[in-house]
């Protein structure tokens, strides 16, 4: 493989494959039927012990996927302090609204 890599030639072809949209790098694990398998949650508000990066990491090694709006694919909403017009539309729309501590109980949770 090094040896091939060392060709100059190959790197024309790595560069168009790259272009082309061919992932260069390992994708990060996802579990296969996590806590929260083909949910989508939407982040609003402050955490309170959470950063948005970590609560949606903890959301996606769950099997479940983050969004930045509501919409009726929803399963539900993480609120916190401050949460705005978000929350207003889950409510209008009759989406679930959990806390985080509620969102660190289900991702800890085994399907």
């Amino acid at each position: 493989v090094a040896e091939w890599f060392g060709h100059q030639p190959n790197h024309g072809l790595v560069t168009r494959l790259a272009d082309a949209g061919l992932t260069m790098t390992e994708p990060s694990a996802v579990t296969a039927g996590g806590a929260l398998e083909g949910q989508t949650l939407v982040l609003t508000g402050t955490l309170s012990t959470l950063s948005r990066e970590r609560a949606t990491a903890l959301i996606e090694a769950a099997g479940g996927r983050v969004t930045g709006s509501v919409s009726r694919r929803t399963a539900a909403v993480v609120a916190g302090a401050d949460a705005g017009s978000k929350l207003d539309k889950a409510r209008d729309l009759g989406i679930e609204i959990i806390d985080e501590d509620e969102l660190l109980r289900r991702v800890a949770a085994r399907p």
